[in-house]
């Protein structure tokens, strides 16, 4: 049997009902800051950030009459340089459309600024950032336009966000 996640993690910062809010509360800053378009992209970044993706796009479509198009971001997160990145998810035409890139944690800015740049290639209308947790380490110039919940840590505390596993659903500082 695994261990559970909770006991390899010092303290939980977020319940799954207060990471449920928290997403349904981003879901209607969207809304606001964008209920003039047709629709809007998500597109979540591979891991957790996809996982949120997959919740923001329930919230929006449950809370307004957008037009959601969910893509997965992937590519290798782990290696120091930009790896190649491939989209997941449904064919979109990007041009002309409101793009919100989403991921779990806000750390450094690294994997938020590789995510942005092929968005950059292409005549969107506006590129927004969504995060759950934002730590406030920032070595790249990169800013999340709507976040859950901002924490103060130190480097070396690590932030992990559980939404793919309902049984141990939650944000986590170890």
């Amino acid at each position: 049997m695994a261990t559970p996640v909770a006991s390899s993690f010092r303290q939980q910062i977020l319940t799954p009902l207060q990471a449920r809010q928290k997403i349904r509360r981003i879901a209607f800053e969207i809304y606001e800051q964008n209920f003039e378009e047709s629709g809007v992209v998500i597109a979540g970044i591979v891991g957790e950030g996809y996982a949120f993706a997959q919740r923001l796009v329930e919230e929006l479509r449950e809370i307004s009459p957008l037009k959601t198009t969910l893509i997965e971001v992937r590519f290798d997160k782990s290696l120091a340089y930009q790896s190649p990145i491939a989209f997941g998810g449904e064919d979109v035409a990007l041009d002309g459309q409101v793009v919100v890139v989403v991921d779990d944690v806000l750390n450094t800015g690294r994997t938020l600024a590789f995510a942005l740049q092929p968005f950059l290639k292409v005549p969107i209308k506006k590129l927004q950032v969504a995060v759950i947790v934002d730590r406030n380490h920032r070595c790249f110039p990169v800013s999340a336009d709507y976040v859950g919940y901002s924490l103060s840590t130190t480097f070396n505390e690590h932030v992990k966000v559980v939404l793919s596993d309902p049984e141990q659903e939650g944000v986590y500082l170890q």
